[in-house]
């Protein structure tokens, strides 16, 4: 066999090798979204308890308060 032939050859072998696990991980992608959704998600809800609480809502006042008033 050839140098040319036989660095086709083993391209051929390359991109099949390659097909075959794009087509077993084809399935993979779909749950990968939908598992960072639901972390999303749940870190919103969290985030959005952990900002509605009352302490951290009256320092987020203060500090609008202070940025509005010009005062240091």
């Amino acid at each position: 066999m050839t140098r040319g032939a036989r660095r086709m050859w083993n391209r051929l072998l390359h991109l099949a090798c390659r097909a075959g696990t794009a087509r077993r991980d084809a399935g993979m992608v779909t749950s990968e979204y939908a598992m960072g959704i639901v972390a999303a998600v749940a870190f919103a809800a969290v985030l959005y308890k952990v900002v509605t609480s009352g302490q951290v809502t009256a320092e987020l006042q203060g500090l609008v308060k202070k940025a509005l008033d010009g005062a240091p």
